[in-house]
């Protein structure tokens, strides 16, 4: 038995075992396996130590003979390396760095071939042919009855049962399967939760519960973050993780290191985001939140539950649009899209009402859709016949104007700016392709510059709809060491606009979704996005209890960024204005709806709108106090 300052080291004939403060690691010898176990000694997993980095066109199954190493690093740390025989490498070998604190694993590859593109890598299990004549996919064993997802899905189940399978990224939408895109990206952490969490214990679709948790946590720079979705796949009590990359990242002669999944305790599941963000932030990967303007903290109006209530009455009410639509436009009753309702006279009427009630927004948020094209953001001046006046006579009323931004459209832009599929259509816009970045810097400039629209920021949307495919191609397919894509290549198109905006004007505000510790530099507040429905067992679940859990990811994920609290789409009148009553709790108050409720056809009273207009005397008079304490300007 050897004491490596605080890891205990004892060789045995087929086994290494390391006790560490916060975890007991078994290293088999003679197979790719090993125990994580807690303090106590209760087992977490047997963890499989294969991996698989399989290339385009070449799988790769681990074969062979195995090799395993357990060395003592001279800074306390222990360092267990496992080699294998590959289809698709020269060499690999899965490493694991062990401090006292957590398990940092990652795979290295090499290869002598000049053009090794990655699709799919697969860690804590893989391809193989063992020796033994054992053959197939492995995985870890599941010794735990739950797991923890810091993403809002549909069915909600923030913390669900071990054998489902869950995945963080940036793909998805409302199709079945896909609703999990609400935060893209999330933070990329699971948790996997010990017994002593009780399985059988009752909890709800949002709680989560303190109790004995391994956090597996994803830990690179953003530039690295080459994959669209970072998955938890699990079946018949065993688990991996896999990461996609798509045939986009490419591998030179010489190797590859792939991002470093950290297995590190924790006793509840917001402590792992805030572990996770504390170490990316250790290596400089994570910026804490800048200072921030006071007005971005005013109430927000948000036109597009206005637009949506609108659509719904006068496509099933049969509803006809008011006379004052000076801008000429007609549409017939039962063809109503939400986003034709992106109005100039329409957001007047709607300002009107509300300044009647005393609500005045210090925020208003134009929504889709303000534009000509999604890809160019030229203003549709059928819509918006003076865009730039109308922003005016806001700045005029003492309030700002974010516009509705739709990430990833090239709808309006020349084909080699695009994501192109196999056939040369555009699929989405090409952050890989530098001059991509330049025509989305010059609109940015166009629409925030006191030259151009002068507005005052965005609310950038629909970050989930990345591109994704092994057989789409953009121009850095063309460089030397691919094209950035998923994660880092939506990072470069927020980036871009964060940067733009604040050269046009520096308390520019961008909105973003975007609840990954890496995007704090480029994203000033956080929003809670769209209200799911249900649970897994088919129960409405509270909107109040939905955006809450939401609000407290968001905070771990990005400590002091501003929230702001959304509000769409609501279930009811009830849940509306109980969600309302507890907006100032979690942020900053949105306010979509202004004469009725979409989804329940109730109308909005003025009963209704005067206490909108008390509760944000409140939240106002709230700030005010605080701000005499904390100045928060720029």
């Amino acid at each position: 038995m050897q004491t490596t300052q605080d890891i205990t080291v004892t060789r045995r004939a087929t086994e290494v075992v390391l006790v560490a403060p916060a975890y007991t690691l078994g290293v088999a010898l003679t197979r790719p396996r090993a125990t994580i176990a807690g303090p106590d000694g209760e087992l977490w997993s047997d963890l499989s130590l294969l991996a698989s980095v399989d290339r385009v066109g070449v799988p790769d199954e681990s074969c062979g003979p195995t090799a395993v190493t357990v060395e003592e690093d001279p800074d306390g740390s222990v360092r267990v390396t496992v080699l294998t025989d590959s289809s698709a490498w020269a060499t690999k070998a899965v490493v694991l760095h062990c401090t006292p604190r957590e398990v940092r694993a990652r795979v290295e590859v090499t290869t002598e071939e000049d053009d090794a593109r990655i699709a799919d890598l697969t860690m804590f299990g893989g391809q193989a042919a063992l020796p033994t004549g054992a053959a197939g996919t492995f995985r870890s064993g599941i010794r735990f009855p739950s797991v923890f997802v810091p993403t809002p899905t549909e069915p909600i189940q923030v913390v669900r049962l071990s054998n489902t399978q869950a995945q963080l990224g940036v793909v998805g939408d409302a199709e079945p399967g896909r609703l999990h895109g609400i935060f893209s990206p999330p933070p990329l952490v699971f948790g996997l939760g010990r017994p002593s969490i009780a399985a059988d214990a009752p909890h709800g679709p949002t709680d989560m519960p303190v109790g004995d948790w391994l956090g597996v946590s994803l830990v690179a720079p953003v530039e690295e973050l080459g994959f669209t979705t970072f998955r938890y796949d699990a079946i018949d009590g065993g688990f991996l993780f896999r990461l996609t990359y798509e045939g986009h990242t490419r591998v030179r002669a010489g190797g590859w290191v792939s991002p470093e999944f950290v297995l590190r305790p924790g006793g509840a599941p917001l402590s792992l985001i805030r572990d996770y963000r504390d170490d990316l932030a250790a290596h400089g990967w994570a910026r804490p939140a800048g200072e921030s303007a006071s007005w971005w903290h005013e109430p927000i109006f948000c036109g597009w539950g206005a637009q949506c209530a609108l659509a719904v009455r006068m496509s099933h009410e049969g509803e006809a649009l008011a006379t004052d639509n000076a801008d000429g436009f007609v549409l017939p009753a039962g063809a109503a899209f939400a986003p034709d309702l992106a109005r100039q006279y329409l957001y007047d009427r709607w300002l009107r009402r509300l300044a009647e009630h005393d609500i005045h927004p210090g925020t208003v948020v134009i929504d889709d859709r303000w534009q000509a094209d999604y890809g160019t953001n030229t203003v549709d001046t059928e819509k918006w016949p003076d865009l730039r006046a109308w922003i005016d006579e806001r700045h005029a009323a003492g309030q700002r104007v974010l516009l509705w931004f739709k990430a990833w459209d090239p709808t309006g832009l020349p084909a080699e700016l695009t994501v192109r599929d196999a056939h040369g259509r555009p699929v989405a816009v090409d952050p890989s392709n530098p001059a991509y970045l330049e025509a989305l810097a010059e609109q940015v400039t166009r629409m925030v510059s006191p030259d151009g629209l002068d507005a005052d920021g965005f609310k950038v949307d629909f970050t989930q709809r990345a591109p994704s495919g092994v057989t789409l191609r953009t121009h850095g397919d063309g460089e030397p060491d691919g094209g950035v894509w998923g994660i880092s290549a939506l990072h470069a198109i927020i980036a871009t606009i964060h940067a733009a905006a604040k050269a046009a004007k520096p308390d520019a505000l961008v909105v973003t979704h975007t609840v990954h510790p890496s995007f704090s530099g480029v994203t000033d507040m956080v929003r809670l996005n769209d209200v799911l429905e249900d649970s897994v067992h088919g129960d409405p679940v509270p909107v109040g209890d939905q955006l809450r859990y939401r609000h407290d990811i968001a905070a771990a994920a990005l400590p002091g960024h501003p929230i702001d609290t959304d509000q769409w789409p609501m279930p009811n009148r009830d849940e509306w204005l109980a969600y309302s009553r507890i907006q100032p709790e979690l942020g900053v108050p949105a306010l979509y709806y202004v004469e009725s409720i979409d989804n329940s056809r109730e109308a909005v009273t003025d009963a209704d709108l005067d206490e909108i207009a008390e509760l944000w005397r409140g939240y106002r008079a709230a700030r005010g106090e605080r701000a005499e304490k904390e100045p928060t300007t720029v």
